[in-house]
């Protein structure tokens, strides 16, 4: 039982979250890519992505997990990038704090999904059973390489309207 659901129930749960969180976010990203800020759909990414890697704590565990720590790394990126973007308002250095955090956030998401995938799909289980055979390895080559292309996208597209110069 984790927070009164069986261990099946809360699962679907925290994949529900993660799957949104990975949607709004790739919604937030084209916005950063558009340069035109979309705070409800960054609002959702911030807040089911922080849920997601918060709950990520409430699975037993016994031992610290590879898991565990790209969930204390995602805490952390996200704590900057909610700074950033809430008191920093992006201003000089928070723009590409926040543009960066942000969207390593989402990749670390993206990331995780790509392992579950390959650990559950049994297609690409079949594929790369150890998750260190060359489908595994190009599928998340090819994440990272996307995000990092993102990222400095981002970082040279995103210039929002600061907000005491909007109407």
């Amino acid at each position: 039982m984790v927070l009164g659901m069986d261990l099946q129930t809360f699962t679907l749960i925290h994949v529900v979250i993660s799957l949104i969180g990975i949607a709004a976010g790739l919604i937030a990203m084209v916005g950063l890519l558009i340069s035109k800020p979309l705070p409800g759909w960054t609002a959702l990414f911030l807040a089911t992505t922080i849920l997601t890697s918060a709950t990520g704590f409430l699975f037993p565990f016994f031992q610290l997990l590879p898991s565990h720590i790209v969930g204390i790394i995602s805490l952390v990126l996200l704590a900057v990038a909610v700074v950033a973007l809430y008191v920093g308002r992006l201003a000089g250095p928070w723009r590409p704090a926040y543009v960066i955090t942000a969207l390593l956030s989402l990749y670390l998401n993206v990331f995780v999904l790509v392992v579950q995938a390959f650990q559950k799909v049994t297609v690409l289980r079949d594929l790369a059973p150890n998750q260190n055979e060359p489908p595994f390895l190009a599928a998340q080559g090819a994440t990272l390489v996307f995000f990092v292309v993102m990222i400095i996208l981002a970082l040279r597209r995103y210039h929002p309207v600061p907000t005491y110069a909007r109407a």
